[in-house]
């Protein structure tokens, strides 16, 4: 088994004014050489706006995006003809592929809004744009592992499909609640909230654990937590 573990306060740091981000791995003014990505994880930002501001109008080209609200909520605007508000509960998933351009902003005049970003790398690039977002029920992660994100070709049912052989899910584990993992690639545990060991490293709010080379990872929550687990292939 390999662990690379990434405690939160070793994240890279960015304060905009409108915007304040932390990212586990390279991005914008942090270059780290050592933290460039997890497999085909490219970028995993936890960024929070404030508000009435935003990211404006910007492109992308040849990335699988997914975005994940924690609090508050996002306008999403787009030039495949999206617009749609994207809300806690929800996950919005876009394939850049050929290329596309969007917006982000907080419409809020008094809450931030907290969100994570996801980039992972295509398997196949220059395909068809793709947009797509989905609510999840709460009910479906208690205590179990609830697929948001999964390959197009393997698509697991009630998921939302993307270009590379990845799966992201989440788990609401209560107090005391010990599951396995299986492997599908090497997976990426990052703690939304709580306190859990995964396996056998403690991790607390916004730590994380990268895993490969095993085919199961056993998860122990000492407090009621929230875990998002990025499954994605290593090379």
């Amino acid at each position: 088994m390999k662990k690379t573990i990434h405690k939160a306060s070793t994240r890279g740091y960015a304060n905009h004014g409108w915007l304040k981000s932390h990212h586990t791995f390279s991005f914008a003014s942090y270059q780290n050489p050592e933290r460039m990505n997890f497999g085909m994880l490219r970028v995993l930002n936890d960024d929070v706006v404030q508000p009435k501001m935003g990211f404006g109008t910007h492109p992308h080209r040849n990335m699988e995006i997914i975005s994940i609200p924690i609090s508050g909520a996002l306008s999403h605007k787009d030039s495949i003809d999206n617009k749609r508000s994207i809300e806690v509960g929800e996950v919005q998933v876009m394939s850049a592929g050929t290329g596309l351009t969007h917006s982000e902003f907080n419409d809020s005049k008094t809450e931030e809004t907290n969100f994570l970003q996801l980039w992972v790398v295509p398997e196949k690039n220059e395909v068809e744009p793709y947009y797509n977002q989905k609510f999840f029920e709460e009910i479906g992660r208690k205590n179990k592992f609830q697929t948001l994100v999964s390959p197009k070709d393997k698509q697991v049912e009630g998921s939302l499909p993307i270009n590379q052989q990845s799966y992201i899910s989440m788990i609401d584990l209560d107090e005391g609640f010990e599951t396995e993992y299986e492997l599908k690639n090497g997976a990426y545990f990052f703690l939304i909230d709580g306190k859990v060991e995964v396996a056998d490293e403690t991790l607390e709010n916004r730590d994380a654990a990268g895993i490969s080379d095993t085919e199961k990872v056993t998860i122990k929550a000492s407090k009621k937590s929230k875990l998002l687990v990025i499954d994605v292939p290593m090379n």
